[in-house]
């Protein structure tokens, strides 16, 4: 998500400093390059050598360093910079730079960027309500810095209430997005994703194997480049991502239903779900008890939700899934065309790597004017905002 990206992170002197640590894991980890910025008071909490460990870069504190502003400097540290992320940061170098003050290397650093900045406050409830506080977060804010706003819970100082720094990995979602291409600008993007559950009686139903990766990855992937995402979700394990309006459901019928009560608001749909095609015809109010001899399931059929949509397009872009154990080229162009798609994403569910509860995934890319695109096995992410670029391209492509 960050590779070949270099993030500057400044850690000011709070008691949050400790989240930090695993902040600058998420940021290599997702491939970016680290250069940490620690102020005094920083040091008094976590120790320099923490974060130049996990980085593999030295930490950088004071001002004036003749050895070290030869190398690097907090000039060449500020355009080296791709973004710039301060966590935690405190009332004070919040107004510091509110102000102009630049009286340190974290502070001239900042003054001295022109990459954007991401900006974490944590602090004491009372501080974080201080009219003053309030006055120079809006001024950053008018000055384009960017906010995470802190979570409530129970502060270090024993006061319950708003200033908790935000979690590490939000902070991560919030870093992508800011570096990502803001193409989907003005989108609003409807993402079904995961299995349906069918119930036979109430300890029993019909599923598949739908992990929901798929479309979790699309939907925030779809965020991060600036649209507006609402996911409705079948029954999966995954957490509800940072920034979509998840919308939880269980059965087929269900999802059609939160899916038809938010289509008007959506420009483009992207059904990523393993819908259950049939369901049974009765549902048993009581456990069905097990017995001699065989048992027959009715089943009924269940609304086809991709055909619904492609009947009411209306100018938006309607993007399927085809999810195939044979003939799948035959089989997603004929889906493609019978359900009036724009894009079609086909994957033989049987190849190793591709599929369900698998972390990459193996597709076609079928358009109606018979283009096929194979992009080969990559990770789910990755895809995602493959799939993205090609409906960009479409959205661009003249009617």
């Amino acid at each position: 998500m960050l590779q070949g990206k270099t993030i500057v992170l400044g850690v000011s002197g709070g008691i949050a400093a400790y989240k930090a640590v695993e902040l600058v894991r998420l940021f290599t980890k997702a491939g970016a390059t680290v250069q940490v910025i620690m102020t005094k008071a920083a040091t008094e909490f976590v120790g320099p050598l923490t974060f130049q460990t996990l980085s593999g870069n030295p930490v950088h504190q004071q001002l004036f360093n003749l050895i070290e502003e030869q190398e690097i400097g907090h000039i060449s540290l500020a355009e080296r910079a791709d973004l710039f992320v301060i966590a935690p940061a405190t009332a004070n170098v919040i107004g510091k730079i509110a102000s102009g003050i630049a009286d340190d290397l974290l502070t001239t650093a900042v003054m001295a960027t022109r990459a954007p900045v991401l900006i974490v406050p944590a602090m004491n409830v009372n501080m974080f309500q201080n009219p003053l506080y309030k006055a120079n977060e809006e001024r950053l804010r008018n000055l384009g810095y960017r906010f995470v706003a802190p979570v409530t819970g129970m502060l270090a100082c024993g006061w319950q209430g708003e200033g908790k720094m935000q979690d590490p990995a939000v902070i991560l979602e919030e870093a992508v997005a800011l570096l990502a291409p803001d193409d989907l600008a003005g989108e609003t993007v409807l993402v079904t994703a995961g299995p349906t559950r069918e119930e036979i009686d109430p300890v029993r139903f019909i599923s598949n194997h739908s992990s929901g990766k798929m479309g979790y990855a699309i939907a925030r992937a779809a965020w991060r480049r600036g649209a507006r995402v609402i996911l409705v979700s079948g029954p999966t394990c995954l957490p509800d991502p940072w920034g979509p309006e998840t919308v939880r459901v269980s059965t087929a019928a269900q999802m059609l239903e939160a899916v038809q009560a938010r289509l008007k608001e959506s420009s483009i749909v992207i059904k990523a779900a393993a819908v259950a095609d049939y369901r049974p015809k009765e549902r048993s109010e009581a456990k069905v008890k097990k017995h001699a001899g065989q048992m027959t399931l009715e089943m009924e059929r269940n609304p086809d939700i991709l055909a619904e949509v492609g009947r009411q397009k209306d100018g938006r872009l309607v993007i399927g899934f085809a999810a195939e154990t044979e003939d799948l080229l035959a089989n997603a162009r004929r889906k493609l065309q019978e359900k009036n798609l724009d894009l079609i994403v086909a994957n033989d569910v049987g190849q190793p790597g591709a599929g369900f509860d698998v972390e990459t995934n193996i597709v076609r890319l079928l358009f109606p004017d018979g283009r096929v695109e194979e992009p080969g096995i990559m990770p789910k992410e990755e895809l995602a905002d493959l799939i993205l670029d090609r409906i960009v391209a479409l959205r661009a492509t003249p009617v």
